[in-house]
This record gives C-alpha cells, sequence and structure tokens, in this order.
C-alpha cells in the first residue's frame, strides 16, 4: 500500500506557476478521450518539447484509474456542479503536473502482474515508466477524495 506522498511535488504556491489549467470529466469512459483532447489541446499552447507524448499518455492512464476505481458506481455522471473527476494540468518554468482529482479517500495501489498480455493493470505501472515522479495524497477542508499526480521535468526555453 502507498502512503500518501508529496515528495517531489512542486510547491503549490499559485504565484510561481507559468501555466495552469483544469477541466471537470464526467464519471464516464467517454471522459478519457475528452481528457486527452483537453490535455492535447492544453500542451499545443504551452512549450513542453519531448514530453508531449508521455503527458498525454500519464493523463490517460490516471483518469482511466480514477474512473474505473474510484467514482462510485451510482453517481449521476450528468452532475455538472459536483464533477466526480477533476484534472489540473499545472507548468512551471521546468516542470509539469498533471493532477487528477476523485472522489475515493482509498489508496491508488500498482498491480504486481507477470501477465504482459493483460488488457488492463499496468496503469500505474505505465505512469512510474514515463512519469518523472508521481503521488497521492488526501483532499483537505470541504472537499473529499483524493489527488493523484505525476510530475515532468521540462527542457529549460533556449
Amino acid at each position: 500500500m502507498l502512503k500518501p506522498l508529496r515528495q517531489g511535488l512542486p510547491p503549490l504556491d499559485p504565484t510561481a506557476v507559468s501555466d495552469a489549467a483544469s477541466c471537470a470529466l464526467p464519471a464516464r469512459y467517454e471522459a478519457v478521450r475528452e481528457a486527452r483532447r483537453f490535455t492535447r489541446g492544453t500542451l499545443d499552447q504551452w512549450d513542453v518539447g519531448d514530453r508531449f507524448d508521455d503527458i498525454c499518455l500519464v493523463v490517460s492512464e490516471l483518469v482511466t484509474n480514477a474512473l474505473r476505481h474510484a467514482t462510485p458506481a451510482e453517481q449521476d455522471s450528468g452532475d455538472e456542479r459536483n464533477p466526480s473527476v477533476r484534472l489540473h494540468l499545472l507548468r512551471w518554468t521546468e516542470r509539469l503536473v498533471c493532477a487528477v482529482r476523485d472522489p475515493s479517500h482509498d489508496t491508488p495501489v500498482p498491480r504486481d502482474s507477470d501477465d504482459f498480455s493483460a488488457e488492463s493493470g499496468r496503469g500505474l505501472f505505465l505512469v512510474d515508466s514515463f512519469a518523472d515522479g508521481w503521488g497521492w495524497h488526501p483532499l483537505a477542508g470541504t472537499l473529499q477524495g483524493k489527488v493523484v499526480w505525476a510530475m515532468f521535468r521540462l527542457l529549460p526555453a533556449g
């Protein structure tokens, strides 16, 4: 079981962020496609260099995991005032963080499987492989659930 981890997460001071974007995602699997489209559109405007495809892949995995493992089956997917999953993209000068908020308090657990032909179960393995760091932390205050994040180092512009 993973303990909440913030090590490697950039400071959350909003004044230090160069760019930020977020979107609410409904509790439907089509939301993964929406998250990819949102991410690609956002990254097209930001200079992320050769990390573009890595970031898009990790966003897909984080959103898929949130929808598959962290959203209640009975949740009304049409509730736009209280979306079940929210994607945040935050860019600093030399790093980018993808953060996916979901309503579950359950710890994200990487599966330990030697079955490389399986069609699912490797999401957190892929996140770990393509991101420079990842972790999660519970939400505080009136917000319920957790945030699972992945951090990418970006080459300085120049």
